[in-house]
């Protein structure tokens, strides 16, 4: 049975253990991790051969594309019109449906392909954003893959550059800055378990102050101290000085 309410997304930078958090999170709050899983999802509700989601998993694309793929997205598509799209388009569409209709069953962890994007109009979402240092990621990707350290970096700064790409494509946000996410956390500080603990810890704040008033204020007669619903981001606390007149 599941212990929590929130969809989680995870943006992750490769080689900082993201999935493996991830997971470690899903089993701890009793919830599910769509990684790979979207896009089997994807093809199997489309009827889009699975390979061709591979081929185009985290791929960027023209914005010329993406123009098209958002208009007839925000103007919505017949069948007809479906089965008459490039490719790229068909595979945008499709991968973005599932993830909603993944969230609409219910919690559960999901892991890049823009899920926070697709999600930003629910309110039970929680986006997070892990990083590490680059010489851990390098260390982790070199011993999983057995590769020579310049080799490691070489396929974390490609691989990046791509999630970036295609982040930075069909959201209105930008990959890895931390007000594209509510929180981002670096696990080569915290470790896996820390990660996967704030993270869980991060989700049973987010539930309970979700039955707070979005802001409240303290007056002490010459400060208010405002704790923004989007400040639960980072936790920011912002004061405001009053001033007379």
């Amino acid at each position: 049975m599941a212990k929590t309410n929130t969809i989680i997304t995870i943006g992750r930078q490769f080689g900082s253990a993201g999935r493996e958090i991830g997971y470690k999170v899903a089993k701890d709050l009793g919830i599910k991790l769509y990684d790979k899983e979207m896009l089997d999802r994807a093809a199997k509700e489309s009827g889009i051969c699975q390979e061709l989601f591979e081929t185009h998993d985290e791929k960027p694309t023209n914005s010329f594309l993406y123009s098209l793929v958002m208009d007839t997205y925000s103007l919505g598509y017949s069948s007809g019109s479906y089965a008459d799209m490039p490719i790229n388009h068909k595979v945008f569409l499709a991968q973005f449906d599932a993830i909603k209709k993944i969230a609409d069953e219910g919690p559960c962890i999901l892991v890049g392909r823009c899920a926070d994007y697709a999600l930003e109009e629910y309110d039970n979402v929680l986006s997070v954003f892990i990083h590490a240092d680059l010489d851990a990621r390098i260390r982790r990707i070199a011993r999983i893959y057995d590769l020579t350290d310049a080799k490691a970096k070489e396929m974390i700064i490609k691989t990046d550059k791509k999630r970036a790409s295609y982040y930075n494509y069909y959201s209105n946000k930008k990959w890895s800055s931390a007000e594209s996410y509510d929180i981002c956390l670096d696990s080569s500080i915290l470790g896996i378990e820390g990660t996967a603990e704030a993270i869980e810890k991060l989700v049973e704040i987010k539930e309970r102050d979700d039955k707070i008033v979005d802001c409240k204020n303290i007056y002490d007669g010459s400060i208010i101290e405002c704790i923004k619903p989007s400040a639960f981001k980072c936790f920011e606390a912002v004061a405001y000085h009053s001033f007379e007149g």
